[in-house]
Order: C-alpha cells, then sequence, then structure tokens
C-alpha cells in the first residue's frame, strides 16, 4: 500500500481551493439572480454563465487541492481527455440543475431532482478527476466512503440551488457562497479519504502530462475567468438599474417647450421697415 499525503504544501492548497470554490459560487449566485429578474435570451445567457462559473469553480478547486496530494513511491500524473471531460461534465450537470429549478413549475420538486441531478454530477466530476490520475499502482476505493462523499455532494449541491433562487441580500449571498465553498471542500476530502493505493513498481513510463504542463495552466485560466467575470457581473447593470436608465431616456426624449422667439438682428430693422414701404406704395398705386 502506497503512503498518502493530502497536504504535502501545506495548508495552501486547501485554503487556495477554498477560495476558488468560494469564488465560482459567489458569481453564480450573482448570474442566477440576474437570470431570475430577466427573460427570454438574457436569462438563457445569464443562466449559462451561472453554470460555467459553479462549474469551472468546483473544478478548480479538485485540482488546485489535487496539487498538494503525493503517493510516496510514484510519480503522479493526469489523462488529458479525462481531465477535460471532467469540466465539461462540472459545467453541463451544473447548467442542467439550474434549468430544472428555475424552469420548473413546482419548486420543492424541481429543488430536490436539479440537486440530487447536479451533486452525482459534481460527484462524477470528482471521480472522473481521480480516473484520469496515472501512477505505478492502481486506485481502490472503501465503498461505504465514496457513499458518504456522494450524499455529501447532493447535499451541498441542494443547498447551493436553493440558496441561488431564494436569497436576495448581497451579505446573506456572501454567507451562502462560504457555506458553499465549505460544503464543495469537504465533499472533496471526503472522496479523498476513501483512496487507497496499491503500489504496482514497473519500469514502463507514465502516460498523460504532469500537473505543472497542463492542470496548472488551465486551473489558473479558469481562475482568471471567475475573478475578470465577478468583475464584469459586479460593474454590469441590474434589471432595476436599466429600468431606471429607460426611464430617464424617455424623459429626456419628450419634445421640449418651444423656444421664445427671438428678436431680430438689429441689421434686419431697415430692411423690414423699407419693405413695408414699397408694399404701401403698391397698395396706392392700385387704388
Amino acid at each position: 500500500m502506497g503512503t498518502l499525503n493530502h497536504l504535502s504544501l501545506g495548508w495552501l492548497t486547501p485554503v487556495l481551493s477554498y477560495l476558488m470554490a468560494c469564488a465560482g459560487a459567489a458569481l453564480g449566485l450573482r448570474c442566477t439572480l440576474r437570470g431570475l429578474a430577466a427573460s427570454g435570451p438574457a436569462r438563457r445567457n445569464w443562466l449559462i454563465t451561472a453554470a460555467a462559473a459553479i462549474g469551472s469553480g468546483i473544478w478548480t478547486m479538485h485540482f488546485v487541492a489535487m496539487f498538494g496530494f503525493t503517493v510516496d513511491g510514484t510519480e503522479l500524473r493526469y489523462n488529458v481527455p479525462l481531465t477535460v471531460l471532467s469540466l465539461v461534465v462540472a459545467v453541463l450537470v451544473t447548467g442542467l440543475g439550474l434549468t430544472v429549478v428555475c424552469y420548473g413549475r413546482h419548486r420543492g420538486l424541481s429543488l430536490l431532482s436539479g440537486g440530487v441531478t447536479t451533486g452525482l454530477g459534481v460527484a462524477a466530476m470528482h471521480y472522473l478527476g481521480m480516473a484520469a490520475l496515472r501512477m505505478h499502482g492502481g486506485l481502490h476505493y472503501d465503498a461505504g466512503t465514496v457513499a458518504l462523499s456522494v450524499l455529501v455532494a447532493v447535499g451541498a449541491a441542494t443547498a447551493a440551488l436553493w440558496a441561488a433562487v431564494t436569497i436576495r441580500n448581497v451579505y446573506a449571498a456572501a454567507a451562502a457562497a462560504m457555506a458553499m465553498g465549505l460544503a464543495v471542500s469537504c465533499m472533496h476530502y471526503t472522496g479523498m479519504a476513501a483512496v487507497h493505493v496499491r503500489l504496482e513498481p514497473t519500469r514502463t513510463g507514465l502516460g498523460g502530462v504532469s500537473p505543472m504542463e497542463f492542470v496548472f495552466p488551465l486551473a489558473v485560466g479558469l481562475g482568471s475567468f471567475l475573478f475578470l467575470a465577478s468583475a464584469f457581473v459586479a460593474l454590469s447593470p441590474t434589471a432595476q438599474e436599466r429600468a431606471g436608465y429607460r426611464e430617464l431616456g424617455g424623459l429626456g426624449a419628450e419634445e421640449p417647450p418651444a423656444a421664445a422667439q427671438r428678436p431680430e438682428p438689429a441689421w434686419r430693422e431697415p430692411a423690414r421697415a423699407e419693405a413695408g414701404h414699397r408694399d404701401t406704395g403698391r397698395h396706392d398705386r392700385a387704388a
């Protein structure tokens, strides 16, 4: 059995991964609120952004935490297609859960079905990410702990979706984002507690890429996306603000009162008087 170390870099990776999960949750909550206040294509676009934020936040949290994971006696590498697939799964299932909740007619049933769907998808993302690991050995899991991690994922997803469609206060949304980040982190480390490694020494090289070659640049890119998208959402006007702008624009577009007649320039007065005299003379001759 290989010796596992989940904190090879100390508390840096758990804290940083938690912050990434919080950032994704906060952005996702904000975008979901914007989507609920919108309609038509605008709602769809906001929900897509929310799914991308929450899904990429969860994925980034997982792989940032994995930078602190080491196994004595073997190098760790990642299979690229499976790693990318885990990201796609995280975004798609989050989008599916948000769609079910935001468009469903029965709120309780929509929350339950959306939470279960999203939670199972988050768990699938986690174990797909683990399946992408390449090492001189094999991964084995404790079934009971795996089941517990799935239950934590479903509970966290349901709470996240409930918060997304219920919370309106900014401070409550911030607290919900921090709670969601904690729940996602708990799910990750619960799943990691189920892992056991059986080393199988071999002379053949490992496939895949090292974390610094692929996972680190991708995680940095997604982290940059989260923070830039957060800035964009924070600066973009809300539906109420846009309505206020339209109202102000309508007031500005009203027809202004007729301007007062300006006095004629002094240089035009003699010409007007002369024209009046000519008209009087014509009338006299006609008479």
